[in-house]
């Protein structure tokens, strides 16, 4: 805990002094008496907020926060051409990773702005535009992954599991968005059809902002609080704060996994039904 007989100044000015102490009770320490310099007024909550998410990011993995194969739209080099460009116009990303054959073979990463702009050129091959693939590991930490990001000029990172399979897509504005709460990026979900979707494993996929009455449609629940609305809402008020990302919930039957948050809010979870046992 923070020397009560100290001043803030003394207290943050030590943290520059190596003391033989742990990294994660030095870490501890110092969140402590940032919050208490932002309960002071010497820091707004914004800035207090992003630098618990440059915590966060220390402390997260790729598989954290990638965005999972069966989000992704895909763009099979097989494709006609016509069909490819009609493709990426509907989904309207900036980058679209391209396979052959499977989804694990994953040969390039396609450009919207390089497709658009030459599609009409003579003897055009989709081919001949491909940028290069990143391929990372899922334990990749976020704050290694970032400096790669920015060092090589990559936007995205094809995050691959212990099975050289193809485990989802990392970007490199799904790690910003550990640190300076959400961006509205190609990616997420935004469609109010889309607050829910159900995984192959059974599992819910469900956006924070989803109404509880859209929820409990969905899953046959009853969640109700006076004066929640939401689900971030509704896991945020039984925990009594904002959960981390891959945190396990159980509320009345339902454990709630989170998929992606920053020290703000919650956005993604996962729903499952707690089987009941049998007495």
């Amino acid at each position: 805990m923070p020397d009560p007989n100290k001043s803030l100044l003394d207290r943050l000015a030590a943290f520059l002094s190596p003391l033989p102490t742990k990294p994660s009770e030095r870490r501890q320490e110092l969140i402590a008496t940032l919050r208490e310099a932002q309960t002071e007024g010497l820091i707004d909550a914004d800035a207090l907020s992003m630098i618990e998410g440059v915590f966060q990011v220390g402390q997260l993995c790729a598989r954290d926060i990638l965005v999972p194969r069966a989000q992704i739209d895909w763009i099979d080099i097989n494709l006609p051409l016509g069909d490819l460009i009609k493709t990426v116009i509907e989904a309207a990303h900036s980058r679209f990773p391209v396979f052959e054959g499977s989804r694990n073979n994953v040969i390039g990463i396609l450009l919207a702005k390089d497709l658009l702009r030459h599609a009409t050129e003579k003897d055009f091959q989709v081919r001949d535009w491909l940028r290069p693939a990143v391929f990372i590991p899922e334990s990749k930490r976020l704050s290694v992954l970032l400096r790669d990001f920015k060092d090589n000029r990559n936007h995205l990172a094809v995050v691959v599991d212990e099975y050289s399979g193809i485990a989802g897509i990392i970007t490199i504005e799904d790690v910003l968005e550990q640190i300076v709460g959400d961006i509205e990026d190609e990616h997420d979900i935004d469609e109010e059809a889309d607050n829910i979707i159900s995984l192959d494993n059974g599992d819910i996929r469900v956006k924070g902002i989803t109404e509880l009455e859209q929820l409990n449609e969905a899953l046959g629940t009853e969640f109700a609080v006076e004066d929640i609305e939401t689900v971030a809402g509704l896991v945020v008020q039984h925990l009594g704060r904002v959960p981390k990302i891959g945190e396990l919930i159980a509320m009345d039957g339902v454990e709630f996994e989170v998929l992606r948050a920053d020290p703000r809010q919650v956005h993604i979870l996962l729903a499952r039904q707690i089987p009941k046992t049998v007495d």
